[in-house]
């Protein structure tokens, strides 16, 4: 089952997929179609980050926006 989380500036497709060694998160951007696993260890990494951490992924003109991508 998959659900879609959306705000105002993003829509992505949220799901588990256990067809690899374990479940994992598998996540779509909805506008370019780009999918990302996360498995546990990564997810407990996001929940660790102290908030400037998160805060520097979250400027989409570092790295989500470039042409050469």
């Amino acid at each position: 089952m998959s659900e879609i989380v959306g705000s105002e500036f993003a829509n992505v497709r949220v799901e588990v997929d256990a067809a690899a060694n374990g479940p994992r998160l598998r996540l779509e951007d909805l506008k370019s179609g780009r999918v990302r696993y996360l498995d546990a260890l990564e997810l407990e990494t996001l929940v660790w980050l102290p908030e400037g951490r998160l805060e520097q992924l979250l400027d989409p003109s570092a790295d989500r926006w470039r042409e050469n991508r």
